[in-house]
């Protein structure tokens, strides 16, 4: 029986860049600044609830343009 796949909670910097359809160079550059991330150790995390609210954010404050 196969076991169902995990739900991501945090994704690394190349899997957000790529969930976010950018390059890991563009996402450090426009975004990773803006994001609330995690640090353990030389790792870093973006929790996908981040991603989803700085997309959100970032489509508010396009609209509002």
């Amino acid at each position: 029986m196969e076991k169902p796949p995990v739900t991501r909670l945090a994704l690394s910097k190349a899997e957000a860049a790529q969930s976010l359809g950018v390059s890991v160079d563009y996402l450090e550059d426009h975004v990773w600044s803006e994001l609330r991330i995690v640090r353990r150790g030389r790792r870093s995390f973006v929790p996908v609830s981040e991603l989803s609210r700085w997309l959100e954010r970032e489509a508010l404050l396009t609209l509002d343009r």
